[in-house]
Parts: structure tokens; sequence; C-alpha cells
């Protein structure tokens, strides 16, 4: 992402200046760290990670609960930084942090059942072994994090490659530099006695980001577009280094014939435009069975008129976090409108500077900017379809796959099944968000790997599988020149014994 406007950089001083999105005033300034200084806390951060690493899980999962705790402690001042520099209202900002806590405490709780070493069965014809599953720590995870959920987002691979036992350098987004930095130093706060380096941040945009995949580390962990997140994937393979990319999506709602249509229109509502609707797996289109269509449409329209943007205690959401994602929002409702899409709410007029107001767009051309690309606003596209089969198809038709909702008293489950996304909410929507053992991630420019739950504990590890002879069996040395004709023709009675029987 570019920086403009809301951080920018002080020539002389070669510093990052967090801006307030509603106000455009400075918050703080921050140093940005080159490429020698990237690397200097990669070295930190690797030998501090002998050290975590080591610690039994019982001793980081106490460590870690004691974040989770300062955390709590300075949640005041943290919702207000979140506020400030981010521009979401602040109960939003502590349920940001509400969902952080969970997963931080479940990563903690469950890494040693997770990955805690296995007995594997070593089949017939290795009965004289013994086999174990062990995952070993990857070392380094550098995790390059987004503006628009900056607590919550990177904390599910933060505090899930910390309950591996990872150290973890973390470059937060230049627009949330001050959220970034407040949540490690909180960590580093609750942990005097660590040695420095288990989690630590880098500052700066795009070139601190680039200098910390180059930087050695053991894993790259990104969220945000899908054209950085492809360019750090080039970056990484030059050094084989594996990434974790979470880079967006265009999420769609089903709305069957049997849906609750307040119900789903709340959810579609609120999902549409909360946060500013910059979330990557909100409510972004809507296909709504065409026996229900006025009445759901009706009651989105009825429930938005009322919802607004500002940054008094009364608003519903904030600002647009970074100012160029405006001059998308308005090309996109320009563009649906030109292809037979109707505003039944809102419009070109309803982008008032950083403010946009909900706008609801009804059946626009499929091809349209506004349902192909993601928009990261507060504006939903809502298409009547003749059913199920063709909301499936269109919902699925799509270049992205991460969240999904449907609505359907009787058909849910049935209907989740059919739709190609990483994640899917029934009969409400970002439910998986909130459950620490659902893993979260996409295929396609939604990203590669997943965070939360036992996969996202295993994405931060590598698997050690190790065989252990506990006795010889006389005549059957397998692996040996000393293999004689008399155990191949044992084994040519034996194969067809434990294979050849298959009907």
């Amino acid at each position: 992402m570019s920086a403009t406007d809301t951080a920018s950089i002080d020539d002389q001083a070669a510093a990052l200046t967090s801006v307030n999105p509603a106000t455009g005033e400075a918050i703080a300034s921050y140093k940005i760290d080159d490429e020698d200084s990237v690397r200097a806390a990669v070295a930190t951060a690797r030998t501090a990670a002998a050290t975590w690493g080591a610690l039994t899980y019982a001793e980081r999962k106490k460590h870690l609960l004691r974040w989770g705790s300062k955390l709590v402690a300075k949640s005041d001042e943290l919702c207000a930084l979140i506020h400030a520099e981010n521009g979401k209202p602040v109960d939003d900002a502590f349920l940001e942090l509400m969902l952080a806590l969970e997963h931080i405490k479940w990563a903690a709780s469950n890494a040693e059942k997770v990955l805690k070493p296995k007995k594997i069965t070593p089949g017939a014809l290795m009965a004289n072994f013994s086999a174990h599953l062990e995952q070993r720590p990857l070392g380094v995870i550098g995790i390059i994090g987004p503006w628009n959920y900056p607590v919550y987002t990177p904390n599910g691979s933060i505090a899930y490659a910390l309950a591996a036992g990872n150290a973890v350098v973390f470059k937060p987004s230049e627009y949330s530099t001050g959220i970034g930095n407040f949540v490690a130093r909180c960590f580093a706060e609750a942990n005097p006695e660590l040695p420095d380096g288990v989690f630590v941040t880098v500052n700066g945009f795009g070139a601190t980001g680039a200098a910390l995949v180059r930087a050695g580390v053991d894993k790259v962990a990104f969220t945000g577009s899908a054209a950085t997140g492809k360019k750090i994937m080039a970056s990484a393979a030059e050094t084989l280094t594996p990434v974790l990319l979470e880079c967006g999506g265009k999420d769609a709602v089903i709305v069957a014939a049997d849906a609750d249509i307040k119900a789903a229109a709340d959810a579609v509502a609120w999902g549409a435009t909360a946060n500013s609707g910059q979330t990557c797996a909100g409510v972004e289109r809507v296909y709504v069975d065409k026996s229900i269509a006025d009445e759901f449409i009706a009651e989105v329209k009825r429930i938005l008129t009322d919802v607004k943007p500002g940054s008094d205690d009364k608003a519903h959401y904030g600002p647009m976090t970074m100012p160029s994602q405006i001059d998308i929002v308005r090309r996109h409702i320009e563009d649906a409108l030109k292809n037979g899409g109707k505003a039944v709410l809102g419009g070109p007029e309803s982008i008032k500077g950083a403010f946009i107001e909900p706008v609801v767009i009804v059946d626009a051309d499929e091809s349209s900017a506004a349902v192909c690309e993601e928009t990261f606003g507060p504006t939903v596209t809502i298409r009547t379809v003749d059913g199920v089969d063709e909301a499936v198809r269109l919902a699925n038709d799509s270049t992205f796959g991460l969240g999904s909702a449907v609505y359907s008293r009787k058909q849910g489950l049935e209907i989740a099944r059919r739709l190609r996304a990483g994640a899917t909410s029934v009969n409400s929507v970002l439910a998986f968000a909130a459950i620490s053992g659902l893993p979260f991630g996409g295929s396609g420019d939604s990203g590669i790997g997943r965070i939360h739950g036992a996969p996202g504990l295993l994405e931060f590890t590598r698997p050690h599988s190790i065989a252990v002879q506990k006795f010889t069996i006389p005549g059957m040395a397998l692996l040996s020149y000393t293999r004689t004709d008399r155990t191949m023709k044992l084994l040519r009675k034996i194969v067809p014994l434990i294979h050849g029987r298959a009907k």
C-alpha cells in the first residue's frame, strides 16, 4: 500500500508520522527502520528464539497469558489509540481487542495439545520400529500487518507463532504503527525477565516490509492486497522462504427463500458497513431469492438510512483509514451505476471526504468493478436470483475465496458446503472469526495458508519424522545388502496377504 496523507515521511528526520484519519492531526512520529536495522532486529530475534523455543509449553502459556492480562489492564489506553490512529469507534476497538484476547488464550492453551510429540503406527512390515512425529518451531517469523484490524488480524499470526515457540519481528502498517508498537510493548512489560527480541517491531513503509522479507526470517506472514502479496511471494521465493498470505476477499452472502428476512438484512447492513466496510471477510455482495428480494432490500435500506459515519461517540463507524481507498470506492460506485445498477440508498454523493455514508446498489452487472473487485468501503451490491443454484454459481464466480455467509432456515449447512470459500457463517456473518478453534484463510486471490485453530499453530512449525528401530528381525534386513533371496520369497507371500485381498 502506498503511504499518502495519513502517514508521511519527514525527510530530515527520516521519520514516519502517524496521523488521525478523521482530523488530520499528527499523533506521533517513529524512526523508519532501514535494511540494516531490520536485519539487526532479526538477528536479535534469532538469539531470543533459542531461549523462547526451549521453554516448555506451560512456560510459554504463562508468558502469553501475562501479555493478555497486560492488554486488559491497558485496554482503555489501547482502545483510545485505536480510535485515534485507525478511526473506528472506541466500542469497536474494544470488541477487536476482545477477539484478539480470545485467540491469545486459545493459542497459549492449545499449543501443547496440537504440537506435542505423537506416536505413529509403523505398519506391519515395520513393526520392529517405533515412529514419532514432532513439531519444531521455525525460528523467527516476519509478520507484516494490516491497518483495518491492527490488533486482531496480525495477532492471528503473532500469538500462534509465539505459542509454537518462535520469535516474532512485526512490521505494523504505516497507518497503525502506534498500535503495533503498543501491543509489542505490552508483551515486553508483561514479561521483563525474557530476553530482548522475543516479540519486537520494525517501523516504516513498504521498503521496511520488503527488507523484512529479505532479512533471513524463517517464514513471512502477510495481510494486505493480493498485488502486494504476490510481490512478497516472489521476493521470498528467491530464498525459498515460506509465506502465509491473507489477501482480502469479495465476500458473498446468499439469502435463500426460506431465510429470516429481518435477521439477514440486519446482518448484511452491519457486515457491509461496520469498520467503514474495511473488513476483508465482511459483506460486499448479496444474492437474494426473487421471492423475498423486495422485502429484503427495503429492510436493508431502512436499517442503513439511520447509520452514519463520524468520529464522535454517536458514530456507527469511522472514517476511511487509508485516503487512497476513497477513490477506489468512488470508482466502484460510478462503474456499478453505469453498468445497470440502481442505487437504492446513497451514491457518489455519499462520499464526504474521509467519511462515506452507506451505499446500497441493486442489480449491477456482474462484470462491474463493484461486483468483481474488493471495494473495502461501506457499500454493498445486491442481486436478485432465481434460486439457490444461481446464487451459488454467482457467489463462486470470483477470483477470491475468503469469507461468505448463508441465510436459510432449513438449507444453511447444505448451501454452505457448496461455496468455494475459506469460511462460511450460517445465519450470521463473520462468526467464524470469533471461534478460535476454526482456521481462517482463503484461496485464489485471497491468499495461501491459515491462521487460527490447530492449522494456525502448525503453520509456524516444521514436522520432524523420527523412526527408531527397537530390535532386529532375523532374516528381515530389508534395508541392507545382507538381504537374502529367502527374505524376498517370504515377502512375496506376505504382501498379497496384506494388500491383495481388496474386492
